[in-house]
């Protein structure tokens, strides 16, 4: 009699599931957060999959840290809360998304992969092709038999020699002391705060060097965090091949603002990347790609590097601790994303105004031109090409700077548009 009354259970349960998951009514946080509290309050529901959000190819993903907020409902795609309750394309590198703490105030996020889905799949079946010659396999299993995850397991300390031939900029050029930076921060484990792996689990040293492996990028939010100053949005956490972060407008957004804001939008990037040549941690950051997603923008008009994943980081104290032989070693994990066959690029070859004159060929042209009346135009179009001409000429760079800034400073105005210096700028020049 008990056996037939759970199998009666159990079908009841699985007709009605799929009905009261369509049954859910679409709205959007806004309008939860400001709805009268008389209303009647339905719950809008996905049907999250796993392998939407990655967890299928855990652990041979970034980590858990936020899957709650997902499953919960307090994380939601800010555009595809509709009546189907589909969840957006698998496809997109990037998602618009709202993130509440407490149901009833809500903030923009970015919901980013790490890379294209496209990429991902490739990088899979070479996985699988490579290291166990079957087309589909388990991406942990195989993974786990390499020799460099077999060193990864054996270590105490994550040393030089152990991300030897990684393809993300930030490794190319590994010091001991910014390896010792990633294991203590590293925000995907509860006991962060030594440099010793102790508090690793197997599977957490994979996540680790997978994310490592695959982009850098929530690893540099995470280990200099927005909460001490360093010009990054804030990590919030993963879920999958899925990274959480605080919303920022992309930069190419702005390239017919009003001559005001483009002129403040450039000596905020001027001053970003002299924050990254020069601070007290002495790290040197630089840029080998920018892009008009490569900064981005807060509500308040604080500009911010909203894409990492092509920083590099030279350690000034301690230099690189990798010798050449070293960084040309080649694994599966160095062709995850690029071609394993991709030129080697030596850390001597950096250059100390690289970023600068990046920028100045590809980013401040498309911010400043036919912003601003003659003569003005025509000085601050000849500074810029000074400057993208200066790749052999670190002192004409800094001149062609210097110069510009000074041009640009009396062009911004001081009003609530620029919330991250106002009111200030009323009272003092520094802002």
């Amino acid at each position: 009699m008990g056996r037939w009354i759970c199998r009666l259970c159990s079908r009841v349960a699985d007709s009605w599931l799929p009905l009261l998951l369509v049954l859910a009514l679409s709205c959007s946080p806004a309008a939860a957060a400001t709805a009268s509290p008389s209303a009647p309050h339905v719950k809008p529901s996905y049907s999250f999959g796993r392998t939407f959000l990655g967890l299928d190819k855990c652990n041979a993903c970034i980590g858990t840290s936020i899957c709650k907020k997902f499953f919960k409902e307090e994380i939601r795609f800010d555009t595809w809360l509709s009546s189907h309750l589909k969840l957006p394309p698998s496809y997109l590198l990037s998602y618009s998304g709202n993130y509440t703490d407490d149901a009833q105030s809500w903030r923009l996020v970015d919901i980013t992969r790490l890379t294209t889905k496209y990429q991902h799949d490739q990088a899979d079946k070479r996985i699988c092709t490579s290291l166990l010659k079957t087309k589909t396999c388990s991406l942990e299993r195989a993974l786990r038999r390499t020799h460099r995850f077999q060193k990864w397991l054996r270590a105490k300390r994550l040393t030089p020699d152990l991300v030897q031939g990684l393809s993300s900029p930030m490794l190319r050029c590994p010091s001991q002391r910014l390896l010792d930076r990633i294991v203590r921060r590293y925000a995907e484990v509860p006991d962060a705060g030594s440099i010793y792996m102790d508090h690793l689990t197997d599977r957490d040293k994979l996540r680790l060097l997978y994310t490592l492996s695959v982009n850098s990028h929530p690893i540099l939010l995470q280990i200099f965090p927005d909460v001490e100053g360093w010009p990054f949005p804030r990590y919030l956490g993963s879920c999958g091949r899925l990274v959480v972060s605080a919303s920022t407008q992309p930069l190419r957004d702005f390239f017919g603002a009003a001559p005001e804001v483009a002129a403040d939008l450039a000596l905020q990037l001027l001053a970003v990347l002299r924050s990254m040549g020069t601070n007290d941690l002495n790290y040197f950051f630089y840029f080998t790609h920018v892009d008009a997603g490569t900064f981005g923008v807060f509500s308040n008009g604080h500009l911010f590097i909203r894409d990492a994943s092509t920083l590099g980081i030279i350690d000034k104290e301690e230099g690189s601790q990798l010798i050449d032989g070293q960084q040309e070693y080649k694994d599966i994990f160095s062709c995850l994303t690029v071609d394993c066959q991709s030129a080697f690029v030596s850390c001597n070859s950096i250059r100390e105004k690289q970023s600068f004159v990046m920028v100045c060929q590809e980013l401040l042209p498309k911010l400043l031109k036919g912003k601003f009346l003659q003569p003005v135009q025509e000085k601050i179009d000849s500074f810029l090409q000074h400057c993208a001409d200066g790749f052999a000429d670190d002192q004409g760079v800094n001149e062609a700077l210097a110069k510009l800034a000074e041009l640009l400073k009396p062009l911004r105005s001081c009003d609530s548009r620029f919330a991250y210096r106002y009111p200030d700028c009323k009272y003092s020049d520094k802002y």
